[in-house]
Order: structure tokens, then C-alpha cells, then sequence
């Protein structure tokens, strides 16, 4: 008897919860789908195919960009292998490829691990456990991280989820995004270049909803501002209100990756905007802004939530999303 044949993106857990249903593929522990009502919340992909680029993945031990590939640690240069060949960077770390294993499954809940082998460029070994939770709420994850070796580990992780707010194009969607700072970085190689205010460059400036129309974007954002509970909460919606929201602690994640999907293919096209919640900006190896120094031993764990925004009820009169948003 022949071996079952394994999806290009691994093994399928599919979990569910009052209005909401998910599907995590264990190639990069990724976010395949999330639905409420029927409706997507991300950009799903085909579980039989080579998954898009790194949508839905995790990213550790670091995320976005490390220039060059290239970083000082502990006295010793390191040199890691260029995955962003165009632009002559180590992308999105180790693990977004890798093979991850359910430990742990309900009808609720998923929990995958990993580990990272000492390698050239990264000589650590970390273990790393995923969570993913349903509830009535919506989608909760957390990634847990231990230093299994002997010395110190630089570190940095994210998410990589696609959002829509329904099947219009992200140019008729209203994006409200609590931060003050935006890291400018060259149009060329995207290396960074200045953390400016966005009081000086307005078409980052999402402090007040409004519609993404023709704006490209592809920048980490900072000095993220936080709700009375010390939550970011960061929304997508369309014109009717409805979309989604990323919340998490200021304390977990204190940047912020957008990306209108400009460089996709045709038919990706600015279909979804990537929001992810980083630990640290672009290229931290080397400026060593939010850098995690992994303790040998000591776990470190970042949550975030993912939940369906409806619309206002037509007949109550309510004001608009955008109207309704902080």
C-alpha cells in the first residue's frame, strides 16, 4: 500500500469556534484560512500548491530584513545565506519553511513545535512552540521560544497574515493604524534609512481612518499607540464596515510591518494588505533596536488575536466604520 501523499504545505489542522473556522498548514506553522460567517478574514491559498511567498507564516528568529545578510554577535561576524536574492538580504528567518509537529489538537486549538539547529549564520538552537486558539472572539496565537543552548540568542519574531476586508481591491479599503513613526527605508533594497514622524510624511499617517486608494506601502511603523488596556488595535474594513482587526500588547510587539501587496502576482495583486506585528524593525541584527537577547533556558512568549469587525446596523442609524473608529 502506497503512503498517503502529503499536501505541498503539509499537514491540514482545522479548528472552529462559534462563527469562526481555521486551517493552519504545518509548512512554517502558516494561517491558511480564517473565515467568520463564511466570509475571509485572510487571503486564503491552495493547500495542494507551493504556498505564496511566506503568507501566514511564522517569522523567527527574526523578522523582515537582515542588509547583507550580514551582523556582529557576541565578537563574531555572522553570515547568513541570502533568501531575498534581489536585494541581497536574509528574509523573514529559518523557520518559515521548515516542517513543523502538532503537539498538542482539539477542536478548538492547535499547538506546533520546531526546532532550530546551530547553522552557519545562526549558531543557536532554539525550540519553538505555536499556539493557535479559537474562540467566540476570534483567532488567538501566541509563539513561545526557549534558548536551548549555552549562550546568549539574538531574536526577533512575527506573523505574516494577508488581511481582506471582502473581495473589493485594498484601494476601497479604510486601514486605521495607531502609529506615529514610520521607518523610511530606500525604494531600491528596503534598508532602512530614518524612523520619521508620520506628522511629517502624511501618507503614512493612519492615525485617523481613511481609505488606502492608490497608496502603496511596503514600511515597518513604530511608536504604536495603545488603548486604555494597553492594547494596539489595528483594523481593515471596507466600505460597509466590515473587515478585520489585529489587536496584541504594546508590550509584546512594539512595531508593526504594512504591505499593500504591490509586488505580488497579478492575480494577488493588492488583493490583501500584510499587517504584521513584529518584535523588533527591519535589520534589529544590526541596529539592535528591540532586539531580544534570548537567555540560555528562559522562555520568551508574544500573543496577538485576530477577530471579524462587522457592520453597524443600517436601520440604527450608526455611523460608518471609519466614524465609529477611535
Amino acid at each position: 500500500m502506497s503512503e498517503p501523499i502529503t499536501p505541498a504545505t503539509g499537514q491540514q489542522y482545522w479548528i472552529q469556534a462559534g462563527a469562526y473556522r481555521a486551517c493552519i498548514s504545518s509548512v512554517g506553522a502558516s494561517l491558511r484560512v480564517l473565515r467568520h460567517e463564511q466570509g475571509d478574514l485572510v487571503l486564503p491559498f491552495d493547500a495542494n500548491r507551493l504556498r505564496p511567498g511566506f503568507h501566514g507564516a511564522v517569522l523567527a528568529p527574526w523578522p523582515n530584513r537582515i542588509v547583507d545578510g550580514r551582523y556582529h554577535h557576541a565578537g563574531t561576524t555572522e553570515q547568513l545565506p541570502l533568501t531575498e536574492v534581489a536585494r541581497s538580504h536574509a528574509l523573514h528567518g529559518l523557520v518559515c519553511w521548515q516542517e513543523w509537529t502538532a503537539v498538542e489538537e482539539g477542536e478548538h486549538h492547535v499547538t506546533l513545535h520546531t526546532e532550530i539547529a546551530p547553522q552557519p549564520g545562526y549558531p543557536h538552537r532554539l525550540r519553538l512552540l505555536q499556539r493557535y486558539l479559537l474562540d467566540e472572539q476570534g483567532l488567538h496565537g501566541s509563539l513561545e521560544v526557549t534558548n536551548l543552548g549555552s549562550e546568549p540568542a539574538p531574536f526577533g519574531n512575527s506573523i505574516h497574515p494577508y488581511f481582506v476586508a471582502g473581495n473589493a481591491p485594498a484601494d476601497q479599503w479604510t486601514l486605521q493604524l495607531p502609529a506615529d513613526l514610520v521607518l523610511l527605508a530606500d525604494e531600491k533594497r528596503l534598508i532602512p534609512e530614518e524612523l520619521a514622524p508620520v506628522d511629517e510624511h502624511r501618507e503614512f499617517d493612519f492615525r485617523t481612518a481613511r481609505r488606502l486608494e492608490s497608496q502603496a506601502i511596503d514600511h515597518a511603523f513604530g511608536g504604536l499607540r495603545q488603548d486604555s488596556e494597553g492594547t494596539v488595535n489595528i483594523s481593515l474594513v471596507n466600505d460597509h464596515g466590515q473587515g478585520v482587526q489585529l489587536a496584541f500588547s504594546a508590550e509584546d510587539f512594539r512595531w508593526v510591518q504594512v504591505y499593500t501587496s504591490d509586488d505580488e502576482p497579478a492575480a494577488a495583486h493588492r488583493a490583501a494588505v500584510a499587517i504584521e506585528p513584529m518584535t523588533c524593525p527591519p535589520d534589529a541584527f544590526n541596529s539592535g533596536a528591540d532586539l531580544i537577547h534570548l537567555a540560555p533556558g528562559e522562555p520568551v512568549e508574544n500573543h496577538w488575536s485576530v477577530s471579524a469587525v462587522k457592520a453597524p446596523a443600517l436601520a440604527t442609524g450608526a455611523p460608518s466604520a471609519a466614524q465609529q473608529m477611535p
